[in-house]
């Protein structure tokens, strides 16, 4: 598995405010560890991380198996948005799903 330092449970608990590349892996990871998945506008939102595709590429370089499913979303306004992605940590190989 990846070199990250270890996580308390509540990733609640995390420095949202802090939007170095690796606060936003270990908040996006602990988020996954405790939910299991995350979707792109949770990700902006609750855990301010910007481009959440890209921290997920880098966690899995360093070896986190991570599935994306894309889908249809609404925002917070009730717009759809097609291809959203929702994330999932997975025990498997990595994979895209195209909803």
């Amino acid at each position: 598995m990846a070199n990250t330092p270890p996580l308390d449970s509540d990733c609640s608990a995390l420095d949202s405010s802090d939007t170095s590349g690796s606060a936003q892996r270990i908040r996006l990871l602990a988020h996954l560890r405790q939910h299991g998945s995350i979707n792109t506008f949770q990700a902006i939102a609750q855990l301010n991380i910007v481009r959440p595709g890209a921290r997920i590429a880098e966690l899995r370089a360093l070896g986190h198996k991570i599935a994306t499913h894309l889908s249809t979303l609404k925002d917070d306004h009730g717009r759809d948005h097609r291809k959203v992605a929702t994330y999932f940590l997975s025990a498997g190989s990595a994979q895209k799903v195209v909803e």
